[in-house]
């Protein structure tokens, strides 16, 4: 089995390996388990944080393979699957199960996996492998982030970094059900790729203020809802745009990982600060979530953004690349050559 793995913690150049892994490495088919020929491997920017030992985190495994999203055609179905599923072509999601003692080694840049059944779901024949190793946690992450507090439609929802994996999901499936989205971006370029999918208030976060144009934007109201890639790094500006009632749904808090929070400047407006985990979702939500998938890539109304696509053998380049923050869209790898 051709694979790539690492058995430390470190830069992408120092520890990560490639080579063939014995087929026997998986173990045997489990009850409940799908075996999948992988055909493109999604890199997120977990993954990398994962691989590097971001925040201290410790290896749970002596050899992990990375990357928990991924797609490809289902091989083999353990007891309890239908045998329906095998040959069709799927997508996964969080095959490593996210950080902790409970990780799994074994994830999607391989030729081959194992994983329970409840966490691959069809492709539509819309999209191609590469697009559906896209999906996985940043897909189901923008989705809770957007609907956790119920229907959007009329609403106003700032989307910072909306160029990013999960912001690009979260402004499209906002402007699908009906609400006003506002993005934040970095650069014209990142700019021009929201404004693809139909994003026409952009604020340009280094040099704008942004809490004077979103509250241009809205008549003074504010956000009704923030779906927030930076919590901590943003807080100053989140605090003077809360609508009264407003949600703030933050999935990350990268640069400033232990934030101060004001009390009284949400307390004041009534606010909700929800924090998404996309590797700890319900199986409810990952049912709405890839329902809406389907049903916006049947209508070609979703657009999946990949960065660049690489070979299995070029995974270093491929974490560098997600690191450095410049990539506009999902990294992604090609694993086999099976279509």
């Amino acid at each position: 089995m051709r694979a790539a793995w690492y058995t430390r913690t470190g830069t992408a150049a120092e520890v990560l390996e490639l080579g063939d892994l014995p087929p026997e490495t998986l173990g045997p088919l489990s009850p409940g388990e799908v075996k999948i020929q992988l055909c493109a491997s999604g890199i997120n920017p977990a993954d990398v944080k994962r691989r590097a030992g971001w925040g201290g985190s410790n290896m749970q495994h002596d050899l992990v393979i990375p990357h928990a999203d991924g797609a490809g055609v289902v091989e083999a179905v353990g007891e309890g699957v239908p045998d329906s599923l095998v040959g069709q072509r799927v997508w996964l999601h969080n095959a490593q199960g996210g950080y902790g003692e409970a990780g799994r080694a074994f994830g999607t840049a391989a030729e081959t996996i194992q994983l329970p059944a409840s966490q691959v779901f069809a492709l539509p024949d819309q999209l191609d492998f590469a697009d559906g190793a896209c999906l996985g946690i940043p897909a189901l992450t923008a989705f809770h982030a957007v609907f956790a507090d119920g229907p959007v439609s009329g609403k106003t929802i700032l989307v910072t970094g909306a160029a990013g994996a999960v912001g690009h999901f979260a402004a499209q499936f906002a402007r699908d059900a009906g609400a006003h989205v506002i993005a934040t971006v970095s650069t014209e370029e990142k700019a021009a790729h929201v404004a693809d999918i139909g994003v026409h208030d952009i604020i340009f976060r280094h040099n704008e203020d942004v809490a004077e144009r979103v509250l241009t934007l809205t008549g003074g109201e504010g956000a009704d809802r923030i779906v927030e890639v930076d919590f901590g790094a943003n807080l100053d500006v989140i605090q003077k745009i809360l609508k009264p009632g407003a949600v703030i749904a933050a999935y990350s808090s990268t640069a400033v990982p232990e934030p101060t929070l004001p009390y009284y400047a949400f307390a004041f407006r009534g606010a909700t600060l929800r924090f998404i985990q996309g590797f700890l979702l319900s199986p409810e939500v990952i049912g709405a979530a890839t329902e809406l998938i389907g049903k916006m890539a049947a209508r070609d109304a979703l657009k999946v953004a990949i960065a660049a696509r690489l070979p299995l053998n070029k995974i270093v380049e491929a974490h560098e690349m997600v690191e450095s923050g410049n990539a506009i869209g999902n990294v992604v790898l090609d694993v086999s050559e099976h279509h």
